[in-house]
């Protein structure tokens, strides 16, 4: 978990949120990008372009199916667990 604070603290972590985008309007990661963990998918080539990428939800569990099936396709991705955590690192 240290790396991950690292990326965050040093601005080089791309944050990703995959809780449902109401979830995500009543309060996230600054900065942090909106990706539904249903939509991911059909999304795989946004992730494709990212960098040092941050996964984040509410508690951990669904960040985690994302990082499973980020990591199975082939993405570099790191579970952060719940978004409130990831805030206190920024």
């Amino acid at each position: 978990m240290k790396n991950i604070e690292k990326l965050i603290k040093a601005g080089k972590a791309t944050v990703v949120d995959v809780r449902t985008t109401s979830e995500f309007m009543g309060g996230h990661v600054k900065g942090s990008i909106n990706i539904p963990l249903q939509e991911i998918p059909t999304r795989l080539a946004e992730f494709k372009k990212m960098e040092n990428i941050v996964l984040c939800c509410a508690s951990g569990n669904r960040s985690g199916q994302a990082t499973t099936y980020l990591k199975q396709n082939g993405i570099e991705c790191e579970n952060a667990g719940s978004w409130l955590d990831v805030n206190c690192y920024c």
